[in-house]
């Protein structure tokens, strides 16, 4: 997968605090951020940790009238109108922040990282709430103290909007962390996002990475139908019963040995997975099952029936070769 250049055009960092029954607090930065090596840094981690997470969602902004944040607005007064800078943006975006998080009574304190970066020819706009963490530190008397820092591990909510996608009419151009079920209601609110994914096409291009992974791992026969299987069984599963997909959970369930590679591997690629979809069982039969069609005849098969010897593909005189025919059916080819 190739590296992504990022150039900050803009970036500002706020803070934003609400536990308890109290309304939200925040403290707020008069003025951008100057973007130096360190702010670099920060941006390039945002992005990391962004990029490893699988589960992620993806849409667009709600139709006009619809959205329950005036975000959508704004945007559009910063990047087309141009009649709010980036600085304003910001404390604009703060205000919504904190009017969606004491409405839905989420319990949000952190760091809310607010950039807007050139990703080779895209521009997009980050929001990210990240929290904090001890850490240790040694001094120059060689002595150990804590020390805070900002935990990128653990982002309770970012999303990313591409401006680019956006004007020029892409069907999703906002995407957002998910966890095992959804993006924490008040930021999905707070993004303004409707939900864009269509399940069948998302399903065909998981079972495709999928196929891909087996293929990469030259896996064995027995280990790749195993895990094709084990995929299939749990898509079906989730697909039966109306369940959304979580793409941190897929890895787990079908790749145990090494999850993270799986995991990995679905993160990978320029057409990005969207989680939140429920399966499209008649999608899911690749996993299993071969099917073709010619001028003259229909063909499936499970891919099982391969290393059972049920069916045997003959690559020389490229023919199959079909065994244990149904009485009926050698009864009509007597016949015939």
């Amino acid at each position: 997968m190739s590296q992504v250049q990022h150039t900050i055009t803009h970036l500002v960092v706020h803070k934003l605090h609400r536990t308890g029954e109290g309304p939200a607090s925040a403290e707020l930065r008069d003025g951008a951020c100057r973007v130096d090596d360190a702010a670099v840094r920060l941006v390039e981690r945002l992005c990391g940790h962004y990029a490893d997470r699988s589960s992620r969602g993806y849409g667009r902004f709600a139709e006009e009238g619809e959205a329950d944040s005036p975000l959508p607005r704004l945007v559009r007064e910063h990047v087309v109108d141009k009649s709010l800078d980036f600085a304003a943006l910001s404390l604009r975006m703060m205000d919504a922040l904190r009017l969606c998080a004491d409405e839905e009574g989420a319990e949000v304190s952190g760091y809310v990282v607010i950039a807007r970066i050139l990703e080779g020819a895209n521009d997009c706009l980050w929001i990210a709430v990240v929290g904090e963490a001890v850490g240790s530190a040694v001094t120059g008397a060689l002595d150990i103290v804590d020390c805070l820092h900002l935990d990128f591990a653990a982002l309770p909510a970012a999303g990313r909007i591409d401006l680019t996608g956006w004007q020029r009419g892409d069907e999703r151009y906002v995407s957002f962390l998910k966890g095992r079920s959804d993006v924490a209601p008040w930021f999905k609110r707070f993004l303004g996002c409707g939900d864009v994914v269509i399940a069948l096409k998302e399903t065909k291009k998981l079972v495709q990475r999928l196929s891909d992974f087996a293929e990469t791992q030259r896996l064995e026969a027995p280990a790749r139908d195993a895990m094709l299987e084990r995929a299939h069984g749990y898509l079906d599963e989730l697909g039966e019963a109306g369940s959304p997909l979580a793409l941190d959970e897929i890895a787990r369930k079908v790749w145990p040995e090494q999850p993270e590679r799986l995991d990995a591997a679905l993160a990978s690629g320029e057409a990005p997975l969207a989680g939140g979809f429920v399966p499209d069982r008649r999608a899911i039969r690749p996993l299993v099952r071969f099917r073709a069609a010619g001028e003259q005849w229909k063909l499936e098969f499970d891919r099982a029936s391969l290393h059972s010897g049920a069916v045997h593909y003959d690559r020389a005189s490229d023919t199959l070769v079909l065994s244990g025919l149904p009485e009926y059916l050698k009864k009509l080819l007597q016949e015939e």
